[in-house]
């Protein structure tokens, strides 16, 4: 009898932990696997990284097959617009609003386009980098050199968080040196692996990158080809400070805090203010996408953050956990969206 109650218990405690995702399976208005298409073609940059955390405990959650694909995001607006059903979801950033503010071919207006879903993360860890080999050590040298007749070549993907934070780059020259700001000058390339290959190839000074793609290229000797080293991480430093300490890979979360505007890097926005930006990640959907499928996917996600394991994956991988309901994601990122508007407005040649 002690045996037979104590299987009934083990049955019965197996079956409790399986009641959310079973029940989550049966109320799925999604039927089928979900493919999560990411506005970017590198399965080693951010967000190829912050898409395969958070959907992988989403799948678990509704006991569900997802798979990410790292199409970038024209084909990944492409597969969004085809597939109403919410079996293709999208992954973007900052740069699906950006892009269209650039004005960049294939960009346009999202939150006219899409229903914006929730918010999941923040990258902390997006900034720019120059080979070990460069004369250039900080950004004092970089803005400087810029000044003083120095072209210095900035390797960005036209249109999202590289451009603006070159973009930045460029009025803090023309606040000190008015006239030669064009000295600074955007090498347009792809994702994050084409601005590493301009690095690698001298064909680039400064290229934008994150701690998660790069951290591991700070730790080669300096007379290694591919040997880097950050000079400027865009986010607030109190976006930074919530990060995990221990950093990234080999590199601390108090080490990494010397690149932060307002710590060992200030880049004017204007007379009063430096400029800084937190690189947010978020679920794009299809316009015709079910009411029904999206309240499934916020309440699924919202349980997924309840249950705390996600934040902790996150914050592994130098994420900072940054739910919010499709709702408030719309309303945030719209309001994000119309400031940068500004600054783009005012800053961007």
């Amino acid at each position: 009898m002690k045996k037979l109650f104590q299987s009934s218990s083990l049955v019965l405690m197996a079956a409790c932990a399986l009641a959310p995702a079973a029940t989550y399976a049966a109320e799925n208005p999604i039927r089928g696997n979900i493919r999560v298409v990411i506005g970017s073609t590198s399965t080693g940059g951010d967000t190829y990284q912050a898409a395969a955390i958070i959907t992988e405990a989403l799948a678990k959650k509704i006991d569900t097959n997802i798979k990410v694909d790292a199409v970038g995001f024209s084909a990944g607006y492409q597969a969004l617009e085809r597939v109403p059903s919410g079996n293709t979801l999208m992954i973007f950033h900052d740069q699906a609003y950006l892009g269209y503010l650039y004005g960049q071919k294939g960009y346009e207006d999202p939150f006219a386009k899409w229903n914006i879903g929730p918010s999941f993360a923040i990258n902390p860890g997006n900034g720019y980098l120059v080979s070990k080999k460069s004369p250039y050590k900080n950004m004092d040298e970089i803005l400087n050199a810029a000044g003083n007749g120095k072209t210095v070549r900035v390797a960005i993907q036209p249109g999202g968080v590289s451009e603006i934070g070159y973009t930045a780059m460029k009025n803090a020259v023309r606040l000190a040196y008015p006239g030669q700001e064009d000295n600074l000058v955007a090498l347009n390339t792809g994702s994050q692996s084409d601005k590493n290959q301009a690095l690698f190839d001298g064909l680039a000074d400064v290229i934008n990158g994150s701690v998660q793609a790069n951290e591991q290229y700070t730790r080669l000797p300096a007379d290694d080809q591919k040997a880097m080293d950050f000079v400027w991480l865009t986010a607030k430093a109190s976006t930074i400070g919530q990060a995990n300490p221990n950093g990234m890979g080999e590199t601390s979360r108090d080490q990494l805090m010397q690149y932060a505007s307002g710590l060992g890097v200030n880049i004017p926005m204007d007379a009063d203010n430096d400029f800084t930006f937190d690189k947010e990640f978020f679920f794009l959907y299809n316009k015709r996408m079910s009411p029904e499928a999206i309240k499934f996917l916020d309440n699924a996600l919202a349980e997924v953050f309840a249950d705390g394991e996600v934040q902790e994956t996150l914050k592994k991988s130098f994420f900072i956990p940054n739910f919010r309901t499709s709702a408030e994601a719309q309303q945030h990122l719209k309001a994000k969206s119309d400031s940068y508007a500004k600054i783009i407005n005012s800053l961007h040649k």
